[in-house]
């Protein structure tokens, strides 16, 4: 007899975070209760065996948000961990990749190495240049899925438009919007047992809202929306924004415009490298055909790639207010980018920033600060007031005619989901935002919500430590959720979602540790040792930090090997609410099958890792 769905058992309090500053205001907390009657358990059915095996699984339906990078690492891994699963993938675009699908302006590439860019278990030795660009990178990722064949699992051109949590059922009900036929888009609900978010932080780009913007009659667009039919050739363009794209762009386009106009808000730091390669030239750093060769030997690639990564590792002590390693890279990074300006000395006092290196993610940007002191470059960065219909106003009065304007502007960075996700009449499109119910991205060591049961998230806030890599950070995020999808599965349970008190105190662990840091802890009143604007505090000055984990990388991969469970609250399918009735009826499966292996933990003496002996989920 199979598991049969049940009423909730649990008690949740949904605090309401929006303090003053972004504090949360624990002991004032209006709560929002989630909670069964004592009438109610009166009500229950007594408890019965149920007949199947313990290890019969229920199927239970997976949907992943997004086929970047985390979501093709989730679609080879999850049917590996979890066999079985029921899994889909839903993805606005055309094909997988994400941002290196979306982005191909010109110089598009990658600011880390790509030997560290890639998957743990199936690398490439053979990229073509330390750097590698977008197209490569796509490649790369989209190869990946159809080694793994996740294309079976995929949506394409699916876009979710809102997510609600139905108690009753123990499900999520997602309206999802087909967009191959764009002039009949087709709507169509979908009922899902687990929902995951893996959109990225940097999913949805949006333009400025300048006054005037919509009055503007030159061509406009935005980076990561490239327009490949504008020809820049001899037209004066706009640049607007300093962060990663604007600084890839800038010496992709300075030599073919007639002028530029580059805006930029806010200062960088400009660096050499994150890791332990050589400075980062503007020109290919290829890969000569002996190295390549080399690599093909397992050991020898090995090494090299552990070399290469161990620096991305060894970043942390840097995040730190006043310390040595900090002072280290400011002198360093200082004399880097005023050797890079020589040719126009006007510039020195009007690049370096004013906070400390890392308060904001550097990037090495080669070429930029070469491009910066053309003669057909002007940087400004007098604050934009106003658009007209041929130019851009700033706040002094300064009205610049232009032809083109490219919005290098980045993303939305407060992490609010850009659809509406609902359950106990809380919406997190809203309540994550600065001035919603809670105010930031509340959320259980970046895995979940409170009073948001089977609503789990990849790659979101709190997701990544300082250093490391992105793919190991994804990979080791995805295991800990496998290991959620196992257990709910495998148990009887019907929803799961981190406890108040769990997340409140790590929102209280994080708002502690946090002001030790460069990323919101520092003194406005010392020159040199500003906060800083950047997606780590959501645009917002010594804001509360919620765009990087509070703790290095290798401290977070540490904390994710086990699932703390005491931390989470349960429901069950079970119609009495009994946690063991996944118990069954007494046996295994193996035992009902003619010819099963019933000793499955025998091997050859020779072959047994004491350290892994008998805690496999797979051969129990």
């Amino acid at each position: 007899m199979a598991a049969v769905k049940g009423p909730q058992a649990v008690h949740t309090e949904l605090p309401i975070l929006n303090g003053q500053n972004g504090a949360l205001p624990a002991k004032e907390a209006v709560t929002q209760a989630v909670e069964t009657t004592k009438s109610d358990d009166l009500q229950r059915p007594a408890f019965e065996i149920e007949e199947h095996p313990i290890d019969q699984v229920r199927p239970i339906k997976v949907g992943v948000i997004g086929a970047g990078l985390a979501g093709i690492t989730a679609g080879i891994l999850f049917p590996a961990k979890v066999p079985g699963v029921d899994l889909r993938i839903y993805e606005k675009n055309a094909d997988v990749g994400g941002t290196w699908f979306e982005n191909t302006y010109p110089g598009v590439r990658c600011d880390i190495p790509a030997h560290v860019y890639q998957s743990g278990f199936s690398p490439n030795t053979q990229w073509t240049e330390e750097f590698a660009q977008g197209a490569e990178i796509r490649s790369y990722w989209q190869g990946l899925a159809r080694k793994y064949d996740v294309y079976k699992y995929l949506r394409l051109q699916q876009k979710i438009e809102r997510a609600v949590w139905q108690p009753e059922k123990g499900k999520w009900l997602v309206t999802i919007q087909g967009l191959k036929d764009q002039q009949t888009p087709r709507r169509y609900e979908e009922e899902l047992d687990v929902l995951i978010n893996a959109i990225g932080h940097f999913n949805a780009w949006k333009l400025p809202d300048y006054e005037g913007i919509n009055s503007y009659q030159g061509t406009l667009f935005h980076s990561s929306n490239w327009n490949h039919e504008v020809d820049l050739q001899g037209k004066r363009v706009a640049l607007i924004g300093n962060g990663a794209s604007g600084l890839q762009v800038l010496p992709s386009i300075q030599p073919i415009a007639q002028h530029v106009d580059h805006y930029a808000r806010n200062r960088t730091w400009v660096a050499d490298s994150f890791g332990t390669t050589g400075v980062r030239r503007l020109e290919p750093n290829l890969f000569s055909e002996e190295q390549l060769e080399s690599f093909k030997d397992p050991d020898t690639y090995l090494r090299y790639r552990k070399s290469v990564e161990e620096g991305y590792f060894s970043r942390f002590g840097a995040v730190f207010k006043n310390t040595p390693e900090n002072q280290e890279l400011r002198e360093k990074w200082t004399k880097l980018m005023l050797s890079r300006i020589r040719k126009d000395s006007t510039l020195a006092d009007k690049i370096i920033p004013d906070f400390p290196p890392n308060c904001r993610r550097p990037t090495p940007g080669p070429g930029y600060l070469e491009a910066l002191g053309q003669e057909n470059v002007s940087y400004i960065q007098t604050p934009i007031q106003r658009f007209t219909p041929t130019g851009i106003v700033t706040t002094d009065g300064v009205e610049r005619p232009v032809d083109i304007v490219i919005c290098a502007t980045g993303a939305n960075v407060d992490h609010a989901p850009p659809f509406s996700i609902i359950a106990n009449n809380v919406d997190l499109k809203e309540a994550w935002t600065h001035d919603g119910l809670y105010g930031f991205p509340y959320n259980y060591l970046g895995m979940a919500t409170p009073g948001f049961p089977n609503l789990l998230w990849i790659g979101g806030p709190h997701s990544t430590g300082q250093g490391g890599s992105v793919p190991n950070c994804l990979e080791n995020q995805i295991t800990y959720i496998a290991k959620l999808l196992r257990k709910l599965r495998a148990q009887g349970i019907k929803s799961l979602a981190p406890s108040k008190a769990a997340t409140d105190d790590f929102v209280e662990y994080c708002d502690t540790f946090y002001p030790r840091t460069v990323w919101t802890g520092n003194d406005d009143s010392t020159p040199g040792q500003k906060n800083c604007r950047s997606w780590y505090n959501g645009g917002r000055p010594g804001g509360r930090i919620h765009g990087l984990f509070p703790g290095s990388a290798s401290h977070l991969n540490y904390l994710r090997r086990d699932p703390r469970w005491e931390d989470w609250e349960y429901t069950y399918t079970n119609p009495s609410g009994n946690r063991f009735a996944y118990f069954g009826n007494g046996w295994t499966q193996r035992e009902l099958e003619k010819g099963a292996d019933l000793t499955p933990h025998l091997n050859r003496p020779d072959t047994i890792d004491l350290r892994t002996y008998l805690e496999g989920w797979w051969d129990a």
